[in-house]
């Protein structure tokens, strides 16, 4: 297992002391001296997780003055959200979001769009006949990203392209023996395929939910 850095632990540990109000918004937090003291870091360490904590936004350095909290810095990017998040958080919320995407989908979606969907649901079903644990991540998640694209709403989409690397890293954690999960529920992903090409948004809606029910 990769050791954490220093510096992560320190940006870490601010980031932590400003969630308990150790640092308030706005305020000016202890210089790098005191913060070496306070963390037990060398100044690069302490250098470091600051460059990092201004670049997220959470931290804003006045030259000649000193390293102030931002307002709003307690509110984590949805990056590091979804990257905290339990599998259980991901998919309920997953539940919601492709079930009006797939709703959407079927409704709204062009022959362009069917298309791929085709083409990525074959690829799917290329790569579990050869047993290709990657390629079936791949497929998986592209012909489920068609299917949000097809929904016409790039909100929908850029939410659902923020899950894709989570759902990457369930299925690398999930698949570490083979593809056994994508082969069981493969015929499930046709069955979504047809139901939103024959514009059955409801049928689809029940597929898709019993799909992530299931962890497929």
């Amino acid at each position: 297992m990769k050791k954490e850095k220093l510096s992560d632990q320190v940006v870490a540990r601010i980031r932590q002391d400003i969630k308990e109000n150790r640092y308030k918004a706005e305020e000016k937090i202890p210089a790098e001296p005191e913060l070496m003291k306070i963390y037990a870091v060398g100044r690069s360490s302490v250098r470091e997780a600051i460059k990092s904590l201004a670049m997220a936004g959470v931290l804003q350095v006045k030259q000649g003055d000193g390293t102030y909290i931002n307002k709003h810095a307690d509110q984590m990017p949805m990056e590091q959200r979804l990257k905290n998040a339990s599998f259980e958080e991901i998919n309920a919320v997953r539940r919601l979001l492709e079930a009006e995407i797939v709703r959407l989908a079927a409704e709204l979606y062009t022959p362009d769009d069917l298309a791929e969907m085709e083409k990525q649901l074959a690829a799917r079903k290329q790569a579990i006949l050869t047993e290709d644990r990657a390629a079936c991540t791949n497929a998986d998640i592209a012909f489920h990203m068609a299917i949000a694209r097809s929904a016409g709403n790039s909100v929908l989409t850029g939410l659902y392209q923020n899950f894709t690397q989570t759902i990457r890293s369930f299925f690398f954690q999930r698949e570490l023996q083979g593809i056994a999960h994508f082969a069981m529920s493969h015929h499930l992903h046709e069955d979504l395929f047809n139901a939103i090409r024959a514009r059955r948004g409801k049928k689809a809606v029940e597929i898709i939910t019993y799909i992530l029910n299931n962890n497929y």
